[in-house]
């Protein structure tokens, strides 16, 4: 009898083919690799994924907002009532 079980997962061919490029990147097989990463999450009890981290084209529009504000020498940091500041964010949407 074999000491190993099978374990079957559906992804995109895409997403295959770039999981065996890094495995075999860094001198493994895909499985070893899943192995790896799955008994690494059981040992630590813990899944941990990062986000990519890109700006939604709302904080997009507020960060141009802001450099533009910070190029021209308008500065936000001086103290705002709370009307000031309620007109203030509805200028930005």
């Amino acid at each position: 009898m074999s000491n190993t079980a099978a374990l079957t997962i559906r992804t995109d061919p895409e997403t295959k083919q770039a999981i065996a490029d890094f495995a075999n990147s860094v001198g493994m097989s895909t499985s070893a690799f899943a192995t790896a990463v799955l008994l690494q999450t059981v040992r630590n009890r813990q899944v941990l994924l990062t986000p990519t981290l890109e700006p939604t084209p709302y904080l997009e529009r507020i960060m141009r907002k802001a450099d533009a504000d910070i190029k021209t020498g308008r500065n936000m940091s001086q103290p705002m009532n709370k009307q000031k500041a309620l007109e203030h964010l509805r200028s930005l949407m």
